[in-house]
């Protein structure tokens, strides 16, 4: 597994083997647009999805915390409201995580039906993942049956907009789903890279990689940006929250 690191999304994007390599473009997202975002999503906690009982939380919502809590009916029946308070609240936002994306898969882009959109999470200092960190897990949740079967080229991106005071990286794996979403043994201990970010840096990774969040200090809450795509024609992504 390699590491590739791009000086800006905005610059010449090299070409990547996502089953190999993971992407880092440093500052695709310019500080001062990080912070005000940041600000945004702060000052509107009761637009927040709360997720897992409190242990995090998002700004619009994300399909793999209601899936794994049996809510994906509430995901589907709330998507266009979610998409419309994620655009209120950050306007322009979900629009641009598509170009990010399609510039960095070097691939045309269009969001799924019925999905929504990209949004945020927000892991809050002192909660679970900032005590011991998230959980080892593939992005494996939204890819249908077809999709496995296929092995049908999917990917995840993160655009951090305010990191941890301390720690709080991406563990990535040397590892890569291979029919269960539980990690064995032997891919739980493979090689291990920790990317960690500065306020406004993109990773794009294939969402059959093995990854976790690392646990984190301090009095800031680590607030980042998702959306997940699968190919459904050469070089056409789904995007989806």
């Amino acid at each position: 597994m390699q590491i590739v690191r791009n000086r800006a999304a905005t610059a010449e994007v090299p070409a990547c083997d996502f089953e190999q390599q993971v992407l880092l473009a440093r500052a695709a997202l310019a500080a001062e647009r990080a912070a005000d975002w940041t600000k945004r999503i702060l000052a509107s906690r009761r637009s927040w999805t709360k997720d897992f009982g409190g242990d995090q939380f998002s700004l619009g919502r994300a399909f793999y915390t209601h899936y794994e809590t049996e809510r994906a009916k509430l995901y589907f029946d709330q998507a266009e409201r979610s998409n419309a308070t994620v655009e209120r609240l950050l306007p322009g936002m979900q629009q641009w995580m598509r170009e990010l994306f399609s510039a960095m898969a070097r691939a045309q882009v269009r969001p799924r039906t019925g999905f929504c959109a990209a949004g945020a999470h927000i892991f809050e200092p002192g909660a679970l993942v900032a005590r011991k960190g998230g959980v080892v897990h593939f992005d494996v949740e939204g890819l249908s049956p077809l999709h496995l079967a296929r092995r049908a080229r999917s990917l995840s991106l993160v655009v951090m907009l305010q990191p941890a005071a301390w720690g709080g990286g991406l563990r990535v794996y040397d590892a890569l789903y291979a029919g269960s979403e539980e990690p064995s043994a032997t891919q739980r201990a493979a090689r291990t890279q920790t990317v960690a970010y500065a306020a406004g840096d993109a990773l794009l990774m294939s969402s059959f990689r093995l990854h976790q969040i690392r646990p984190f200090r301090g009095e800031r809450a680590r607030i980042s940006l998702t959306l997940h795509g699968v190919e459904v024609d050469r070089g056409l992504f789904e995007t989806w929250f």
